[in-house]
């Protein structure tokens, strides 16, 4: 039973990645770019994208943190990620109705995604120590986002197929491909999220009662969640680490194709250069798996984020489709490594019958952390004109990411949450 619930929340991850590498890596943005931003200044265009999912993520850092608590007392994680998955898959679907210049109409179907798949990984990553023992919680979200990789990679050249080769699939042109190509994100995120929708379970909780909206409930709980996390020092620690490099991370995920178009690379190269990264990204996410029980997941996931100090330097002196290859290679060396150990680092360090609550709380921090970078490059491209020393500030989030992360003692962080855990329960016997 448990390894069919394992690879049920694996297939999830195949699933909603297409929303990930077709939607917001690879062809939206180039779509956005030449067709939705028609007659726009072109650097406005790249402006309006990162300005975009800044608002996308700061709506998903506001919602996360009440529905992660609010799912924790109503023992409803599963509607939830129902709820969210849907969100994101009519939203893609819709996508293929934005022509030129409806810009204002891809933003909010863009938005409406984005909350959409970050609000359910909110509640897919709180199932994680459920669906896998401790012993297995590396493995297990290593292979998440290895298969997320294959998953959306399959799709994604697919897609590319449609786009290149519209005529192929009965089309009349790229925009129409590209237009299925939103239309296929929808469909096939619904597709392998039907095994999690009926394979996987709430764990059973004791009813308790309430004299309050949800809403309210969710509020006063998050409240808690701020006082109560400081008695968590080693996971508070990691957290103002993962807000910092994982803004960073973020930012290159959302921004490399619309930064790349923007100095001049055709939007067929950077298609192209997305998938590689997805096929580069299956065995280096195992890889990094594997490397995580040889040297602990904290040595494989500082050695990702120095890789990523050399990502962001190529980027600033990119001038070539080859540079780009480049780029995406050695992104998909680390992108899924960096992503699934901090959520298993995480995961370890969580109080056991607080998982929802607190992985609303990491929901909040990648939120809350992946403003600041699309942001910050939105406006520093806008005032200079030059999307070059946008990318050259991520380096700063990275270099204070990983001096912070050293300080972190993930074995002592889970001796907090189980001394935490059993003082809790002792006080519920003694009432």
């Amino acid at each position: 039973m448990k390894k069919k619930q394992e690879l049920s929340w694996i297939l999830y991850d195949v699933g909603n990645s297409a929303f990930a590498t077709t939607i917001m890596a690879a062809v939206l943005p180039v779509f956005y770019y030449d067709v939705a931003a028609k007659g726009l200044d072109e650097s406005l265009a790249a402006s309006y994208w990162g300005y975009s999912q800044s608002l996308a993520v700061l709506i998903v850092a506001i919602l996360a943190p009440v529905l992660g608590a609010i799912s924790d007392f109503s023992a409803a994680k599963k509607k939830f990620l129902m709820f969210f998955a849907f969100m994101g898959m009519i939203a893609s679907v819709l996508l293929a109705f934005v022509g030129e210049g409806d810009y204002l109409l891809a933003s909010l179907l863009l938005i409406l995604g984005t909350i959409g798949f970050s609000g359910g990984n909110a509640f897919y990553d709180a199932f994680l120590p459920e669906v896998a023992d401790e012993e297995n919680i590396d493995k297990v979200s290593s292979f998440g986002f290895a298969f997320g990789y294959i998953g959306g990679g399959i799709l994604l050249a697919v897609n590319l197929l449609m786009i290149l080769k519209y005529e192929w699939f009965g089309l009349p042109d790229t925009v129409a491909g590209t237009q299925l190509a939103f239309i296929s994100v929808g469909i096939w995120w619904l597709i392998f999220s039907i095994p999690l929708f009926k394979n996987i379970k709430e764990e059973k909780k004791q009813k308790i009662e309430r004299n309050h909206s949800y809403v309210r409930v969710g509020f006063r709980r998050v409240g808690m969640t701020f006082k109560e996390i400081k008695k968590y020092k080693q996971l508070l620690l990691f957290l103002a680490a993962y807000w910092l490099y994982n803004d960073g991370i973020s930012t290159i995920i959302k921004m490399a194709t619309i930064y790349g178009r923007d100095i001049g690379i055709d939007s067929n190269s950077l298609i192209i250069a997305l998938l590689i990264t997805q096929f580069v990204g299956i065995p280096c996410t195992f890889f990094f798996g594997y490397l995580a029980g040889k040297i602990t997941a904290k040595k494989a996931l500082t050695i990702s984020l120095y890789v990523y100090l050399g990502i962001v330097a190529l980027g600033y002196f990119m001038t070539s489709a080859l540079h780009f290859y480049l780029l995406a290679i050695c992104v998909g060396l680390v992108q899924g490594g960096a992503q699934s150990l901090s959520r298993s680092i995480y995961g370890k360090m969580v109080p056991a019958d607080r998982h929802a609550e607190f992985f609303g709380f990491y929901g909040i921090s990648a939120k809350f952390s992946a403003i600041f970078g699309p942001f910050a490059f939105a406006i520093v491209g806008q005032l200079t004109g030059s999307s070059r020393l946008g990318i050259l500030s991520l380096i700063v989030f990275f270099i204070a990411g990983i001096v912070l992360l050293k300080f972190v003692d993930v074995n002592k962080g889970r001796e907090e949450a189980r001394e935490q855990t059993d003082a809790a329960h002792k006080t519920v016997i003694k009432t």
